[in-house]
Order: C-alpha cells, then structure tokens, then sequence
C-alpha cells in the first residue's frame, strides 16, 4: 500500500513538472492576451509619444512670423576622396525671415557624417555656418550622404547633401 502512494506521488510530481514545461513552451490564451495587451500600451504609448513631438515640433509663432533658412548652396561635392580620408565642408546660411531661427537638431544619415550647428538663435538678417565633416573609412564608390536640421522655420526641416566619389588606397 505504501508503495503504491509513493509511487502515484512520484507519478502526479513528474506529470506537473512535465505540464509546466509544457505551459512555459506554448503559452495560454491568458497569457497571450497580457502579451498582447503589453504591446498594445507600448504603442500606444509610442504614438503618444510621436503625437507630442508633432505638436511641439510645429509651434505657430503667435505674430505668424517665422525664420528663413536661406543657403548659398545646399549640396556639395567633394569629388575623388581617397579611402580613409576626412574632410569637411561649411554650409554658409543667413535668416531672412522675420524672426530668431533656431536649430533644435542636426543629424547626419550615417555615423560617417558629423554635422556641427549653432546652439544660439539666430537674428533675422544674420549669418551662421554648419560644418559637415565626412569620413570615408570602409566607404568605396560613390557616395551621398544627407544631413536633417529641425528647424522652427515655416517646413520644420532642412536637408544639406554631401558626395563624394571614394577611391582605394593606393597599394604599396
């Protein structure tokens, strides 16, 4: 008789670590629901987010005045760059606009790309500079690579262009 209760011990101890396993391989429909909520709340929460962003991003000055982002050039052209070299260039712009222009951010398209802009605003009829520096270790062939400014201007954005047509090291 005791043998018999040890072994249906045994038994129902085995059977629930087995079923256990079991639940941890093929979730419930509880907990797929919970997942699924979980991910319901980080997008939502994410959208939130987003929405936020768009309204702050896009403030309507209350005199309906904005800046003006107005570049000599927005592309350049660095020609033949050889493998491994950095070089930079300077996007000159003045505001001609009808009030303080700021850059809230600068961001390149890839991490070869480095832009440095003014953190100060910028007074209608001024000047100011941003400095693009590109490096082309690892790159080869043609290259274009973009650089995004957020602006309080009447768009919201800017973008500056960059390319170059990237040659090996010569071998020695």
């Amino acid at each position: 008789m005791m043998k018999k209760i040890v072994f249906s011990f045994f038994l129902f101890f085995i059977l629930i670590i087995f079923s256990c396993k079991k639940e941890e391989a093929t979730p419930t429909h509880f907990g797929t629901a919970i997942a699924l909520k979980a991910k319901e709340k980080e997008a939502q929460k994410a959208k939130e987010n987003q929405t936020v962003e768009a309204i702050t991003s896009k403030i309507v000055p209350l005199d309906g005045k904005y800046p003006v982002m107005t570049f000599k050039t927005k592309e350049h052209d660095f020609g033949n760059v050889v493998q491994g070299e950095k070089v930079e260039t300077v996007f000159d712009f003045k505001n001609t606009g009808e009030s303080n222009l700021i850059i809230s951010k600068a961001v390149g398209s890839c991490g070869c790309t480095v832009p440095e802009y003014p953190k100060e605003a910028i007074p209608p009829g001024k000047s100011a500079k941003i400095v693009v520096s590109f490096n082309s270790a690892g790159k080869n062939g043609k290259q274009m690579k973009t650089v995004s400014l957020t602006t309080n201007t009447l768009e919201g954005n800017e973008i500056l262009t960059i390319k170059s047509l990237i040659q090996s090291k010569p071998r020695k």
